[in-house]
């Protein structure tokens, strides 16, 4: 290793000369405080940025063990770090120098921006190295890598800089939440809206919540208040929703969808000061919604569509560009296959006919001349038959009362139990519709897929293009509709995953499903870092991505080839 004066010599040296010299600098130094690693150095000024390490001995560190002495406060502490270093470089902008590192979002991931160690913190940013033109600037690089970038690891990566009350409160808010989450079950619920949430987000462009005065805190109905006891703040009460079928009902603007969104990020952990740290859904809960022009592969929606027109075969459905219906369909047995507890779905986001045929239609149109079955005629057989319970946002179709175990009320942000009065108005208003149920629901078979879709020659490139596209060699892969998918770092995730796909299937004789639990579960065992292959250069803007995505990513590919047993 060598020491921060060979550094500076060697980028002196190199002063002036074409870009393509920085290629010299690569290595590890000794810069007194930190360590610097320069994995990666761009080929000219305008190529993506270089990649570097900066590493900090726990000597100097000094972050108490406690801090980190299990998954969820490790994946705790390293998010309060990245945010922490984040800040640092912002307030450094106006020095003109290009230093990044992956953004965080309200919700915590675990993410390869920052590793904590019992020997050792290390930060991964990207730098721009500085230049003229395409001429090294060497001096402005020297100021940038040995004196820049040790004073943000000086504020930013050690104990005694950081207010440790806050880096305990956020270590322990996170891990209270995933506590919650894990004994949810116990207590027969799905989710849980703790009192005093704020649901409300800043716009429809920001994840922020809303700070104004028309922001209404949440409080549970009083018959529906549940009581947690959790390791680090104590008792929490709130909203719990038992399992079964959940109906959500009210005006138009009184906070129904927005519950339902809460309940959809409630997968993920949120930073203290959020609104909805207290808003934890199981962890398997994956929203559904209509999804025209999607491209889907041989799946199986008998369940919900069969007899199409021409005798196209529904129990192995493909279609280039699916329909309202048929997209609903699929994203249902495609969330089965991947092993949800808890289907989300709101009727604004959802096709019509997908969700409901009334009396009047069905007398217009009868049923041999109707190949869907309605959600509504499944949504009872999805919780007895397979332990699936679902919660639906309904402000348009009464008949969804009758199939309730829980009709929760909004008004004004506020919400009320209304069961029991909806069970009046069912018996009042008797449905003149009918069930259309042609056969008993059946579980979901796993499918293979064949390793030759995700082939890879040696020239072909796959990445991610913000947080909806992935480029597969040339094709798109667009995930615009996957809403649980919540920051570009795990769209980056999923490119790396497709990129060793092959393999894992060979090795879980092609199912999908097998295949994608052994990614995830070696992830969970090594970290992140196995995505980034061979390549040499730090995986430092990835982030955890629920196996329920990734499988919902795969499913959208184009040139998916799967295989009929």
């Amino acid at each position: 290793m060598s020491d921060i004066n060979v550094l500076k010599k060697e980028l002196t040296r190199i002063d002036g000369k074409g870009y393509g010299a920085y290629k010299d600098i690569r290595g590890r130094y000794d810069l007194g405080g930190c360590e610097l690693f320069i994995d990666h150095v761009q080929s000219d000024p305008f190529a993506p940025p270089s990649k570097i390490r900066l590493r900090i001995s726990q000597k100097k560190a000094a972050f108490p063990e406690e801090l980190f002495k299990n998954s969820i406060r490790k994946t705790a502490l390293e998010d309060y770090l990245s945010r922490a270093f984040i800040r640092e470089i912002n307030r450094e902008k106006d020095k003109n120098f290009r230093i990044e590192m992956d953004v965080c979002g309200q919700e915590v991931l675990q993410r390869t921006s920052m590793q904590v160690h019992s020997e050792q913190v290390e930060a991964r940013l990207a730098v721009g190295l500085p230049a003229k033109g395409r001429r090294i600037m060497g001096r402005q690089a020297a100021d940038l890598l040995c004196r820049e970038l040790p004073l943000l690891a000086e504020r930013a990566m050690i104990y005694a800089s950081l207010d440790a009350e806050k880096i305990k409160s956020h270590v322990q808010t996170i891990e209270d939440q995933e506590y919650l989450r894990s004994r949810l079950r116990e207590k027969g619920l799905i989710a849980f809206v703790g009192n005093g949430a704020m649901l409300a987000r800043a716009s429809g462009v920001s994840d922020r919540p809303l700070e104004n005065e028309n922001a209404v805190s949440f409080y549970s109905p009083p018959e529906m208040e549940t009581k947690f006891e959790l390791p680090n703040r104590g008792n929490i009460r709130g909203m719990g929703i038992p399992a079964g079928v959940t109906v959500i009902v009210g005006g138009g603007y009184h906070g129904k969808s927005t519950l339902l969104k809460a309940l959809e990020r409630g997968v993920y952990n949120h930073i203290p000061g959020d609104g909805r740290e207290w808003v934890v859904s199981d962890k398997s809960a994956v929203k559904i919604r209509a999804e025209d022009g999607r491209a889907v592969t041989g799946g199986d929606i008998s369940p919900f569509i069969n007899s199409l027109p021409g005798g196209q075969s529904t129990d192995f459905f493909t279609s280039s560009n699916a329909s309202g219906s048929t997209s609903q369909a699929a994203n249902i047995v495609e969330a089965l296959e991947a092993g949800t507890g808890l289907i989300l779905v709101d009727e604004d986001t959802s096709a019509t006919n997908f969700m409901i045929r009334d009396s009047r239609m069905q007398a217009l149109v009868a049923k041999e001349n109707e190949p869907i079955t309605p959600f509504i005629d499944r949504i009872r057989e999805l919780y007895t038959e397979l332990e699936i319970s679902t919660v639906v946002v309904m402000g348009g179709s009464g008949d969804y009362l009758g199939e309730a175990d829980t009709v929760i009320m909004l008004k004004n942000y506020i919400p009320s139990l209304v069961t029991a009065t909806a069970r009046e108005i069912v018996e009042k208003y008797p449905q003149e519709r009918k069930a259309e149920i042609p056969a008993p629901l059946k579980s979901v078979s796993p499918r293979r897929i064949m390793p030759e879709s995700f082939h890879l020659g040696p020239k072909d490139k796959v990445g991610a293009k913000g947080r909806q596209i992935i480029r597969f060699k040339k094709q798109p892969l667009e995930l615009n509709f996957l809403e649980q998918l919540v920051h570009e770092s795990q769209t980056r995730s999923i490119a790396a995953i497709l990129k060793i796909l092959p393999a894992y299937l060979q090795k879980n004789d092609n199912f999908l499903r097998d295949a994608v639990e052994e990614i995830v579960e070696d992830i969970y065992q090594n970290g992140l870092e196995i995505l980034a292959g061979n390549t040499g250069r730090h995986p430092g803007n990835m982030a955890e991505v629920r196996k329920q995505e990734i499988m919902a990513a795969i499913n959208r590919f184009r040139k998916l080839k799967v295989k009929q047993d």
